[in-house]
């Protein structure tokens, strides 16, 4: 881990950077393997599954048997817990549902906005050493709020050939309506392009690596829209003398677990708390199962000491975190200050995690600085707005001269000519 002790600003541009992915032929692959889905469909995924997961299908779908065993297979006491999420990321996505407002601009002029879900949906769900059902109930539940018709599913199988039976049975329980066997890019190229079994989707939501980032971002040449840029998760924790090291560093390690090339950052105004929760990091560090990636992530990690919170805020805002979390007095009159973060979490109790799992907002955020300028996913994501406009002739005769000039000035005729001739038509 790297330390500063009250770093001057001119090295905080140096700071904020994430690790550098290795893209060195990245997109090149990225071709190949959509050409290859491209031309094969169902067999290249059969292929890839062989390649990459060391697994032998026949095909890629899930049988109505494996459907009804994955019940069967988690405990009551996590099926319990599944449903406890769902609940609350129910409550919170359903209150993103807008109710219709017609505006009159000018005396009849009438305007408004509507919601239509879109249509058709990819979700990607990474499996592996972490297999992320959560995600489903993030992506999934907000879908199918919005209308999604169609909320085609994607994971990678085991080296036997099957998917977690978290994510089937949180799949089922969230209405999603087909699942493959089929993971990494090719997954995503399978979505984008289509094949005989995986119908081609408008919108792909998930995270994954870096073949999954860079597929993602590849799919939007072929008009296939995406959640966000992804990368790696991070947090940024900025705690002041009443923060507890404990609950600090075990919300650093929470993240440098997803992975090797994960980022924390720990931001500290007290010089007891800074140097305690580093000793409670490496404390715990040594207990956790994945602790090899989180250790190598920490290497990339930054244990900064600064004068005051308003400055560790503005070194926040720069640096853009997917997750904040501020083990602060006084949250409350900083939360103004806060530009740019994915989600927030208030005070020694808002551990990271309960927006992972259960507390009911998304965890599907941005990454990587992107928190400038792209929100998490919400509602919002699963739906197109359309705008509509209703004008009588009482509208037209209203705002027709201030078209008509506007038209003329821009030189479009044809423009003017369509209110001039409505005009007549009163007169």
């Amino acid at each position: 881990m790297n330390k500063y002790i009250k770093p001057e600003r001119k090295i905080w541009s140096e700071l904020v950077k994430r690790p550098v992915l290795q893209r060195e032929k990245l997109t090149e692959l990225i071709i190949d393997i959509f050409n290859e889905v491209q031309k094969n469909g169902d067999k290249a995924l059969i292929e890839f599954n062989k390649k990459f997961d060391k697994t032998e299908l026949k095909n890629i779908n899930i049988s109505d048997e494996e459907m009804q065993n994955a019940e069967k297979q988690i405990s009551n006491e996590l099926k319990k817990a599944i449903l406890d999420a769902k609940e609350n990321i129910t409550k919170f996505h359903a209150s993103q549902i807008p109710e219709i407002q017609k505006i009159e601009t000018t005396k009849g002029v009438v305007c408004w906005r509507e919601n239509r879900a879109i249509e058709r949906i990819g979700i990607y769900i990474p499996g592996g050493t972490a297999p992320l059902f959560s995600t489903v109930l993030m992506l999934a539940v907000p879908a199918q709020l919005a209308g999604c018709k169609e909320i085609i599913l994607c994971t990678p199988p085991d080296k036997n050939g099957n998917i977690n039976a978290a994510i089937l049975y949180t799949a089922k329980l969230c209405g999603v309506t087909k699942i493959f066997k089929t993971g990494g890019a090719q997954a995503v190229a399978a979505m984008t392009l289509g094949t005989e079994s995986i119908p081609n989707v408008y919108k792909i939501f998930g995270p994954g690596n870096q073949y999954v980032v860079a597929a993602k971002e590849f799919a939007q040449k072929y008009n296939v829209a995406i959640d966000m840029p992804a990368g790696p998760s991070e947090v940024l924790v900025i705690a002041d003398e009443q923060a507890i090291p404990e609950f600090c560093a075990a919300d650093l390690l929470s993240q440098a677990e997803h992975g090797s090339d994960s980022q924390v950052v720990f931001i500290s105004t007290d010089e007891k708390v800074f140097s305690q929760t580093i000793e409670e990091t490496e404390k715990q560090l040594k207990k956790l199962p994945r602790n090899e990636m989180a250790k190598k992530s920490l290497e990339n990690s930054h244990f900064i000491l600064l004068r005051t919170i308003d400055e560790a805020l503005e070194f926040s805002n720069l640096y853009a975190p997917e997750h904040l979390i501020l083990a602060i007095k006084d949250y409350e009159k900083y939360i103004p200050k806060i530009q740019n973060a994915g989600s927030v979490f208030l005070g020694n109790y808002s551990c990271e995690s309960a927006g992972d799992y259960a507390s009911g907002t998304n965890h599907t955020l941005p990454t990587n600085g992107f928190a400038k300028n792209y929100s998490g996913v919400s509602l919002d994501s699963f739906v197109k707005k359309i705008t509509f406009q209703n004008i009588s002739e009482q509208g037209i005769k209203n705002l027709g001269k201030t078209i008509e000039i506007m038209a003329e000035a821009e030189s479009l005729s044809a423009h003017k000519n369509a209110v001039s001739v409505r005009l007549n038509n009163i007169k």
